[in-house]
């Protein structure tokens, strides 16, 4: 797992290469960022699985800050934000919805959007406005809700494959070798 990471995930180098990121590469090139270990990998993991249900194109963003600022695996962060795409954003943010109407104690039942309607778009529009500001609240407190749980469960499955497959390869070992030490 850690070689096909290495082998398919951006290095140092590439950074150093593009023009477009020398003048953040103080910060890019900082060691912990691409370094392949448990610690780095489940951040990474939990990250990523965080960030990826951000609203719209700032999951990338999002992953890069969150991997910056906890000083993880900054493109296995961006990798892992990819679970969430355009066939698996809408079960997950109805997931979300159910849940934060669930905790927020919303009995009021699924509320479908407004349908459009050409002729009286203005009245739509303020439909729509109302309709949005109903499911903010649940919407909202469901989507930290499922992040935060994914982000938690993503970082502990992580760490526990982690330690299996050193447990594994360490029963593997041949006795006598020079790595059995």
């Amino acid at each position: 797992m850690r070689r096909l990471l290495k082998n398919h995930l951006p290095d140092r180098e590439s950074i150093l290469r593009n023009r477009w990121l020398r003048p953040f590469q103080a910060v890019l090139l900082h060691p912990r960022l691409w370094h392949l270990n448990r610690h780095s990998v489940s951040g990474a993991v939990a990250v990523g699985l965080f960030c990826g249900l951000i609203p719209g194109p700032l999951q990338m963003l999002g992953a890069a800050l969150g991997a910056l600022l906890l000083r993880v695996n900054l493109p296995l962060a961006l990798l892992v934000t990819l679970y969430s795409n355009p066939f698996t954003i809408v079960p997950l943010y109805l997931l979300a919805y159910q849940i934060g109407r669930q905790l927020t104690g919303d009995d009021s039942g699924f509320m479908l959007p407004p349908e459009f309607s050409a002729t009286a778009v203005a009245a739509w529009a303020q439909a729509m406005q109302e309709w949005m500001l109903e499911v903010a609240e649940p919407l909202a407190v469901g989507l930290a809700a499922l992040a935060s749980s994914l982000a938690v469960l993503g970082y502990m499955l992580t760490r526990t494959a982690w330690r299996l497959y050193l447990i594994n390869a360490w029963r593997h070992r041949k006795p006598g070798s020079e790595n059995s030490r």
